[in-house]
């Protein structure tokens, strides 16, 4: 097996100010890219996020009140997102565990009813430094994303945004065509792998429900006032470039009755503005491609 190629090797340092400005159809100047993960947490492995720290700070298995709190999501919140984005008539990106087509298949099924995008995100939620084949786990889950929706994921995030040295390889070799794990950038991008390139599409852990209500623990109406910075920020700028504005969300998180109005809220800031295209990660990936085809 050839050297594992470094993050450096991938890609060569680029200044979005020496790029040729990408430019949407329609004089469309941003793109929102909303990303729901859905995932699974066995209960006879530690919690992947915790709400309630052990009583005596050492972590147990089972973990029953963390648990159950996701399990919320998945019982409750993720059916407010089913309706919010129905009433707009928003396509979100998918990031799913395949095991929920397994164990939540009546979420998985309205997702697909809903013709929301599915994107590979581990066969269930754990590091990916921690699989013992991430051959295999690749395999394992676009192989049942792909029975259950007919098509086979196009996109990957990984869980946490967990990444092996070896991982690009693995994913391009399996057919997939984008990622979500870089997050260092406004525009899409292209790294190297050999098994031929990956697009990177601008995800967030800043405009990320996680970081923001569960590590930074602010307040409910807090990602409302941040995604309307950024947002005015990015539209502005996408005056003379072409932006992503990337919201990731949580069933668990922002489908909670206490934050949902937030998230509401932040849609119905949005389609306040004209030239804003609500586009899945395919979309944008589709775009992007013949974008740089057109520019070489």
């Amino acid at each position: 097996m050839a050297k594992a190629m470094l993050p450096r090797e991938r890609c060569d340092y680029s200044a979005i100010v020496d790029r040729p400005p990408l430019k949407l159809p329609g004089g469309a100047r941003l793109v929102v890219w909303t990303i729901v993960n859905l995932e699974v947490w066995d209960i006879g492995k530690p919690m992947a996020r915790q709400v309630l720290p052990p009583p005596t700070g050492q972590s147990l298995t089972p973990d029953v009140p963390n648990w159950s709190w996701h399990e919320y999501g998945m019982r409750v919140g993720v059916w407010r997102f089913f309706d919010l984005f129905k009433r707009l008539k928003i396509r979100p990106t998918l990031a799913i565990n395949a095991r929920v087509c397994e164990d939540y298949a009546r979420v998985a099924a309205q997702a697909r009813a809903d013709s929301w995008e599915f994107m590979g995100h581990s066969y269930e939620q754990g590091p990916i430094h921690n699989e013992p084949d991430e051959k295999a786990m690749v395999a394992r889950t676009l192989d049942v994303i792909g029975r259950f929706c007919g098509k086979r994921p196009l996109g990957w995030l990984g869980p946490g945004l967990t990444e092996t040295l070896n991982t690009p390889e693995i994913l391009a070799a399996a057919g997939i065509k984008y990622i979500g794990d870089w997050v260092y950038d406004d525009e899409p991008t292209m790294i190297r792998t050999a098994a031929g390139p990956l697009v990177t599409l601008p995800y967030t852990v800043e405009l990320n429900d996680i970081p923001m209500m569960i590590v930074q623990h602010h307040e409910s109406d807090y990602l409302l006032r941040r995604a309307i910075d950024q947002f005015d920020r990015l539209y502005a700028e996408g005056e003379k470039r072409a932006k992503i504005f990337a919201l990731a969300i949580h069933p668990y998180i922002s489908g909670q009755p206490h934050r949902i109005k937030y998230l509401e809220a932040i849609f119905d800031h949005a389609r306040r503005f004209d030239g804003v295209a609500y586009w899945t990660g395919e979309e944008i990936l589709h775009w992007y491609v013949q974008s740089a085809a057109r520019a070489s």
